[in-house]
């Protein structure tokens, strides 16, 4: 039995809620519980802490109001709220380009500024970690908005491409296309390396 994620054995799919909420308003509140903390987190890697405040509450004021859009044969509302967000963090695209910049820049780690008697290893790794983080920083930046907008919903709100297509309101072919040229560009930026590749799709879903 697949079972959404946020939904326990026995409940109502967000589809359900979503159309309990005609009768029953305060229902939704039932979504935002199952899925407020996975929109924040995702809206927060993209724009940080502050902003993705108002990016999670604004999506779930604005899925709320648009609920009669949404297709009640769809048990997950997943989708669509990465949809709304993503759509929101669009407003904020300058925003989110400085960010990745400014943390493109960050200085690289020392042993130094390790707290304790930290041993020599995990100083090297956390200093490569950082690293990282500052050099895909950069590659996501210079990334067109709709390439980014499709790798980080596979790779930070974990979507299938399927979900993704449905959140963005393209097709799957499209959704591959950006995710391929995405990834290649973070490969070469990278030298090779992809941490933004957490999950593969079989050619069947």
């Amino acid at each position: 039995m697949t079972v959404e994620p946020g939904v326990r054995v026995g409940q109502d799919s967000d589809a359900s809620v979503i159309d309990r909420s005609w009768v029953e308003p305060e229902a939704f509140a039932v979504l935002f519980d199952r899925h407020a903390d996975a929109v924040h987190r995702y809206a927060a890697r993209r724009l940080g802490a502050e902003a993705a405040e108002d990016v999670m509450a604004e999506t779930f004021t604005t899925a709320f109001q648009q609920r009669f859009r949404y297709n009640t044969e769809l048990p997950d509302a997943r989708p669509w709220l990465f949809g709304i967000a993503t759509n929101l963090i669009g407003r904020h695209r300058r925003a989110e380009a400085r960010r990745l910049k400014a943390m493109s820049r960050l200085p690289a780690a020392t042993p130094g500024d390790q707290a304790g008697e930290t041993v020599a290893d995990q100083v090297a790794a956390r200093v490569s970690a950082q690293a990282l983080r500052r050099e895909l920083a950069g590659a996501l930046a210079r990334l067109p908005a709709r390439h980014r907008d499709v790798l980080l919903l596979v790779a930070w709100a974990d979507l299938g491409y399927e979900e993704a297509a449905r959140a963005l309101g393209v097709p799957v072919g499209t959704v591959r296309s950006r995710l391929h040229r995405a990834r290649r560009k973070v490969r070469e930026a990278l030298g090779g390396s992809d941490p933004t590749a957490l999950r593969e799709e079989s050619d069947s879903e």
